[in-house]
């Protein structure tokens, strides 16, 4: 056994042998506008250095890096194979990161087309594969996907986005906590293993705490069981409700804190992100306070809605952060909640059987694949909904009996 493999054979790479935005000659830079993202330019620098061939040092590394027809990001996925999660938000996510795609290939557009001689006849479809590739390199932290906007899962530095060689290349574990170390001052990063290694083992990193619907957009790839899984459940106020102006601006009013709760209250429809919750835990956590808000808000009336405000502004704009006083109207709001799961529960459950039998042997390899992928997103996101749901159905037994 070697104790820490990754540390033993000193792997450290310097921050100058990175491919990051600052190595494209300045004469392209200057033409490039602020919409620009510092993805696209390690893009179209991937893009230059491929066109160089062996002329490139980077050539040997670029080999190395997945070809299209490996690459299962769902941008990458056909009308049909999209269809089979049309269920999940990553759909319109998906649709919106190709539209993203396009427009900043328009963007760099001008450059590539002043300097042929470094990029020849770049396409949309070479674009959308480089700009891929770099979201398919790393970076750590929390899954942001849906809690706030997300630009990238590159390599972060002062430098910006980059691709580093060799740490690209190491696959996945959720429950590893070896991670990429970046020291500035010494320009350098690093990979320490968190255990022991034998020789021919395979050496696994966290890319962080990222759910299946972040690893199929961004990385092309998913957990069968991911711990990390969440949902999305949709409410919003009919505008022919009772009291509908007076909710919506009590909803506007009082956001959730972005600390606490991602979640934050804009309109009179919210998606709202809910992660695993455990069927014995008292207060249901997992899911947002401010879902339970929302609810709480929708079936009050003129008095509860004044109740509610006052308790805000005397807790630091939280609304319904307690249990409504009334027993009746609290287990109101969380049947309501309840009713919205269930209703998505079932269409999940048609969308997965629609899937039909992963044995089939009329499924290419590609398509076999993505239709897993597609069963392990929406699969994991059905057990998250199955859990609050089970949980809120305690929740309001328990009440009844009290």
């Amino acid at each position: 056994m070697y104790k820490n493999i990754v540390h033993a054979f000193h792997w450290k790479i310097c921050t100058w042998k990175q491919l990051a935005p600052d190595n494209l000659p300045p004469e392209i830079c200057s033409l490039f506008g602020d919409e620009v993202s510092s993805v696209s330019k390690v893009a179209l620098l991937l893009l230059h250095e491929q066109k160089m061939g062996q002329k490139s040092e980077w050539a040997p590394y670029i080999r190395r890096l997945p070809q299209p027809f490996e690459m299962h990001n769902t941008i990458f996925w056909s009308d049909d194979e999209l269809e089979m999660i049309r269920q999940s938000v990553i759909y319109q996510e998906t649709i919106k990161q190709r539209n993203h795609i396009e427009k900043q290939f328009m963007a760099i557009k001008p450059a590539t087309d002043q300097f042929p001689q470094c990029f020849e006849d770049v396409s949309l479809k070479d674009f959308a594969y480089a700009h891929a590739l770099v979201l398919w390199t790393r970076t750590f932290g929390d899954d942001l996907f849906l809690d706030i906007p997300v630009t990238s899962r590159a390599w972060e530095s002062s430098r910006g986005v980059s691709m580093i060689p060799f740490a690209d290349f190491l696959n996945h574990d959720g429950t590893s906590e070896a991670c990429l170390m970046s020291h500035e001052g010494k320009q350098l990063s690093e990979v320490i293993a968190e255990r022991d290694y034998s020789p021919g083992d395979q050496v696994l990193i966290s890319y962080g705490k990222f759910s299946n619907s972040s690893l199929v957009l961004d990385f092309g790839f998913t957990v069968p069981y991911n711990i990390y899984d969440q949902a999305q459940v949709e409410l919003n106020i009919p505008q022919h409700y009772h009291l509908f102006q007076m909710k919506l601006e009590l909803l506007q009013r009082f956001k959730a804190p972005a600390i606490k709760d991602v979640n934050e209250f804009s309109s009179s429809e919210k998606l709202f992100t809910i992660k695993e919750v455990k069927f014995a835990s008292k207060k249901g956590r997992g899911i947002p306070q401010s879902f339970r808000a929302f609810a709480c808000v929708l079936c009050s009336n003129a008095q509860e809605l004044s109740d509610l405000e006052s308790e805000a502004a005397q807790s630091h704009g939280r609304l319904a952060r307690s249990p409504l006083k009334n027993k009746s109207r609290e287990i109101e709001a969380h049947e309501l909640i309840h009713s919205k799961i269930t209703e998505q529960i079932n269409e999940y459950d048609a969308c997965i059987k629609s899937l039909g039998p992963s044995t089939s042997q009329n499924l290419v390899r590609k398509h076999a694949l993505r239709r897993q992928m597609a069963h392990d997103l929406l699969s994991g996101e059905l057990r998250v909904l199955k859990s609050a749901s089970a949980w809120l159905k305690k929740y309001c037994a328990t009440l009844l009996e009290g």
